[in-house]
């Protein structure tokens, strides 16, 4: 049962999804890259000088930006990235909260190239060169518009894809995890819901929550690897430990001593060791 002090906290918050998603995640940043059409299917892709691209112009030609839409009408940038002629997996990455593909792409190259995998990206409705403007619904559109355009166009088997989420990107990588086949499933600084974040005392999900991943992990059949700083203070940890605990193939999780919320990277040895592990070996166990 709730208690008094419980039923404050809710109650001081709008009781409304949209209203609890705009306080907790959705801050588009200025667009960090814009796509020109070059030919009638093709797109140059230009970075800003706000990605902060760290590799050369010639590596930029591994990286395909086109365009989807999704099932609510909004047209969508994605960005294929081949970072190897000897993947098995392909990633598809779903960002956290106010940053761009353009932000991320140094990452997801990097990370690619680590890894051994390709690295599929897309941005949200309103972020980057994407159509709209981002809601809980038009999350869940978006990355199936984006799987869609990875098997289909790409032609990569759902169970050589891996649904990778941080922060806000675990909403939509758990929601489609629930409804495909997927290689496997990488949760990084997971939130369980939208009030337990605005309202740490909250230990329901009500009616009026946003985002519910909570609600939904224990229909992820997938095996999963959950990621969480220890020091995060956006995201408590708490949140990645009831994930874990509630995943049905969860692996070995990663809580990483002295990072928090942003800083869990390519920087951090542990982080590259614990994915590399998981792909290389235990999905090889599968």
């Amino acid at each position: 049962m709730s208690t008094f002090r419980e039923l404050c906290d809710i109650f001081c918050c709008p009781p409304f999804p949209s209203k609890i998603a705009s306080k907790l995640a959705f801050v588009p940043p200025e667009p960090s890259y814009s796509l020109i059409n070059d030919t009638e299917n093709k797109y140059c892709l230009c970075f800003q000088e706000s990605a902060e691209w760290q590799y050369t112009e010639d590596d930029k030609f591994y990286i395909e930006a086109i365009y989807t839409r999704t099932k609510r009408g909004n047209r969508i940038a994605c960005f294929y990235m081949k970072c190897s002629d000897t993947a098995v997996y392909t990633i598809l990455f779903s960002h956290g909260n106010a940053v761009d593909m353009g932000h991320m792409s140094s990452f997801y190259y990097g990370l690619g190239k680590w890894l051994n995998c390709n690295v599929f990206g897309y941005d949200y409705s309103g972020y980057g060169a994407s159509e709209g403007r981002p809601t809980e619904k038009d999350l869940y559109a978006d990355i199936e518009a984006a799987f869609a355009v990875l098997t289909t166009k790409y032609k990569v088997k759902p169970v050589h894809v891996i649904l990778y989420g941080q922060s806000i990107g675990t909403v939509p990588t758990v929601d489609l995890a629930t409804r495909q086949q997927v290689g496997a499933v990488i949760l990084h600084s997971a939130l369980m819901s939208g009030m337990r974040v605005l309202c740490p005392s909250t230990s329901r999900t009500w009616f009026f929550d946003a985002f519910p991943v909570i609600d939904k992990i224990e229909k992820v059949t997938a095996p999963t690897l959950v990621i969480h700083g220890k020091n995060d203070n956006v995201i408590d940890i708490s949140h990645g430990l009831r994930i874990y605990e509630r995943c049905p193939r969860a692996v070995e999780p990663l809580w990483v001593e002295g990072h928090g919320h942003d800083d869990v990277d390519c920087r951090c040895g542990a982080y590259l060791e614990r994915l590399r592990l998981f792909i290389n070996v235990e999905l090889g166990d599968q």
